[in-house]
């Protein structure tokens, strides 16, 4: 079991960046494959970015390809998400999620796939 902790949101102007951070407790993180969702009000839970346990391979949302990069470092149970030229459209909770697929070089892109979930961090983007 893992728990997971988000953080690093805030008000940024479009354009600009952050960092969100999810800090995972318990046994095994690494192998868990990570994932960041996003959700605006009213709206789904969205799939934004993914990494295997491994840290090989990763996947984007095609709104985030170029803007955003998903990195990982095991050694201290924290995977990040970098988030660069933002813009309103990436406004709402983020949240990490995390789920157990060792020696999988998948990456998850369903909500529904994913076993533990972090309280979320929001972002908010103005104009």
């Amino acid at each position: 079991q893992v728990k997971l902790e988000e953080s690093g949101g805030g008000l940024v102007q479009a354009g600009g960046s952050l960092r969100l951070s999810c800090a995972g407790s318990g046994s095994a993180f690494s192998r868990y494959a990570m994932g960041w969702f996003r959700q605006a009000p009213g709206k789904e839970r969205v799939f934004v970015a993914g990494v295997a346990w491994n840290a090989g391979i990763t996947y984007y949302a095609d709104s985030v390809k170029g803007r955003f990069t998903i990195s990982r470092d095991n050694a201290k149970n924290t995977v990040y998400l970098q988030m660069s030229s933002l813009s309103p459209e990436d406004t709402g909770a983020y949240y990490c999620a995390a789920r157990n697929a060792y020696l999988s070089s998948s990456v998850y892109r369903a909500a529904n796939q994913y076993d533990y979930w972090g309280q979320g961090t929001q972002v908010t983007v103005s104009s």
